[in-house]
């Protein structure tokens, strides 16, 4: 069964796909360079590690020369306190070269760990100011594997492949030396295989590059289905879709395997070239050494030392296969971490101050339960260990706290919430489509409740994400007392503007964590209490640990009334100067609906509020309706007017089941 969900989540991988192949053709160091401000912070560390790791590589080409001395003095001259001597030498040289090889590792083991952290912190900072249309672009998944499996590799390439390319090319460069201050025509021998060696590696770079990508994009496909699979468990099994999903599962991961397979085709060919030639030319210089010591031209311990060095060269040769791997893929991980933060974040007009480092990501939810999106990222709960909510919106923003009441606006400034010439077109709409608004002109005065009414598709829930700065304005402005949104800092219109959806979402935490997200820093249980009061939410009181209960993730341990009620209370919580809600009594029966709507009556009267309304019930909340046609706004006036006066609006409350849907 192919669903519109499926077909969109095709495309997109196409998309990545697409983009993985032009990220091929880029450089990689030039993409790993990137990284640079990351790792400045511990470059003493690095570099530390690094000069120690040289060191305990170079002090194992030792060995050989140690070999030499006793094969041609002890060894030769029978001389066993000699041999003694030289195993104590070698003996020394190892523990030597494995403390310092232990060295390294504890030099780089915690900076790393912690360049991970902070790159996960940032990209999780990053994802938060993203816009709504970013996230409703990129699949969950895709975000997921690259918080994760990405950055895994970049740690992983940081903390071995960087350091060992150099460590080993260093180690070939003194080894080559040393073979050659020895007996240089072995040495030449032993270097014939350098000039092809090198053409491999080269074009093993190029495709393995391309594959490598591939490969990461298809994982983070597959990360989509599973979460998806995982969170829509009650749609699979209520529909009997499992041996579908399950089929679309195994496709993805057949075609991953495949990949991954390709993958190790390529890399078995380049170290079949790497080990087969360097093992050729140890061979002949075998033969040709002995030859030369049989003819009394070198000492038996020179050919020992010289093959000795060359047999320690075989692990710095061999390893240049994985190690090429590793920094391709961790070349791609780094395109496709940089991929999302190089998108735009929402750009404000105001000079937004950055929350406190330590209340960030405490703010960053807050917003999000604010603006009753539920937009808390995709894998956030993987990224940082929390319960966060999965998108179908959106993504959260930082910056809210309850705002001032209504009657907090100054004397004489408070203009309420205008809608002057608003259009909007969404950003990736063909530029030849009709805007979905159209030349809107509605204003709800200071503490005035307004309905706003219209069929299906007409752009209700667009209009009311656009207060908030969900989505930006194509044309026109919108105005709070008078002041140009765009104008202000987010934080600062998302303390004034508090938004719940039709469809609430919860984040794994308490239920009074849930509700207070939506107000201040210092909000208490009297203000929980209240919020609770006002959405008839007081089934919290009953749950086994109370407001204190866990609701789990996305709240779907809750039934959908609960949860919506939740929302509602969540978006009361901070006497919001201005509060927009998009049928939030949808999922109530007529009884609590009318207990609700009774509670809300007496915070709308503190507020300037925007509703969207599908029932006669809500709408009569409001101090005024607007009838939203074609995206303009036909009509404006009572409940009673309209009824009256506009057959449009008389069909949409007639109770049509086809209208009202």
């Amino acid at each position: 069964m192919s669903t519109p969900d499926a077909v969109t989540k095709d495309r997109a991988g196409a998309e990545y796909r697409a983009e993985g192949a032009h990220g091929a053709d880029r450089s990689t160091v030039r993409s790993l360079l990137r990284l640079w401000p990351y790792v400045r912070p511990v470059r003493v560390r690095l570099f530390t590690a690094a000069f120690v790791a040289v060191v305990a590589s170079c002090t194992g080409l030792v060995f050989p020369l140690v070999l030499k001395w006793m094969v041609d003095g002890p060894v030769a001259d029978r001389d066993p306190a000699g041999v003694w001597l030289g195993a104590l030498y070698l003996l020394l040289l190892g523990l030597a070269e494995a403390g310092l090889f232990g060295l390294r590792r504890w030099l780089v083991a915690r900076p790393l760990a912690g360049v991970e952290a902070a790159m996960r912190a940032e990209l999780y900072r990053h994802l938060q100011r993203l816009p709504v249309a970013f996230h409703d672009r990129w699949a969950s998944g895709q975000l997921l594997s690259r918080g994760t499996t990405d950055l895994m590799l970049l740690r992983m390439f940081l903390a071995f492949p960087l350091t060992f390319l150099l460590v080993n090319g260093v180690t070939i460069l003194v080894g080559v030396a040393i073979m050659l201050a020895q007996e240089w025509t072995l040495g030449l021998v032993l270097l014939a295989p350098a000039v092809p060696v090198m053409i491999v590696c080269w074009l093993f770079e190029r495709r393995y590059s391309e594959v490598a990508r591939r490969s990461q994009d298809q994982v983070g496909d597959l990360t989509t289905v599973v979460e998806e699979s995982v969170l829509g468990i009650r749609i699979i099994k209520g529909f009997g879709r499992h041996r579908s999903q399950a089929r679309a599962f195994r496709e993805l991961s057949r075609t991953l395997r495949g990949t991954e397979l390709a993958k190790a085709r390529l890399l078995a060919s380049i170290w079949a070239v790497i080990v087969t030639l360097p093992e050729l030319a140890i061979g002949a210089a075998l033969v040709l050494g002995t030859v030369q010591v049989a003819d009394g031209h070198l000492s038996a311990g020179t050919l020992v030392a010289f093959l000795s060095t060359a047999l320690a060269l075989r692990w710095p040769v061999d390893s240049i296969g994985f190690l090429l791997a590793m920094s391709q893929e961790a070349g791609t991980a780094t395109e496709r971490y940089f991929e999302v933060m190089d998108a735009a974040p929402e750009h404000s007009s105001g000079p937004e101050p950055a929350p406190p480092a330590d209340r960030e990501r405490d703010s960053a939810l807050r917003g999000a339960a604010r603006l009753g999106t539920g937009a808390a990222l995709p894998g956030a709960g993987a990224l940082l260990g929390t319960g966060a909510a999965l998108p179908e919106t959106g993504a959260t923003l930082p910056g809210t706290g309850a705002a001032p009441a209504a009657g907090s606006s100054a004397a004489g400034t408070a203009d309420g919430l205008r809608f002057d010439d608003v259009r909007f077109r969404y950003p990736d709409a063909p530029a030849d489509t009709d805007p979905v608004l159209d030349r809107v002109d509605l204003h709800i005065r200071s503490g005035e409740s307004m309905a706003l009414v219209g069929a299906t598709g007409t752009g209700k829930t667009t209009l009311t994400a656009l207060v908030p700065r969900l989505h930006e304005v194509t044309s026109g402005r919108i105005t709070l007392d008078g002041r140009d949104i765009t104008a202000m800092p987010r934080e600062e219109l998302r303390e004034l503007v508090a938004v719940a959806f039709e469809e609430p979402t919860l984040f794994s935490a308490t239920v009074g964590e849930n509700v207070l997200m939506g107000g201040q820093d210092t909000a208490g249980e009297a203000e929980l209490d209240r919020a609770l009061a006002v959405a008839q939410a007081d089934f919290a009181h009953a749950l086994p640990q109370g407001t204190a209960t866990q609701v789990g993730e996305q709240g779907l341990s809750l039934s959908g009334g609960q949860r919506q009620r939740l929302a509602l209370a969540r978006a009361v919580v901070g006497r919001p100067r201005f509060l927009v809600l998009d049928d939030p009594l949808s999922a109530l029966d007529v009884h609590t609906e009318a207990a609700v709507e009774a509670a809300l009556r007496r915070v709308l009267a503190e507020t300037t509020a925007l509703i969207v309304a599908h029932r006669p019930s809500t709408v009569l909340l409001a101090d005024r309706v607007a009838l939203l046609s074609g995206g303009r706004i036909a009509a404006v006036g009572t409940h009673h007017e309209l009824l009256r006066t506009n057959a449009e609006y008389a069909h949409l409350m007639s109770g049509d089941e086809e209208a009202q849907r």
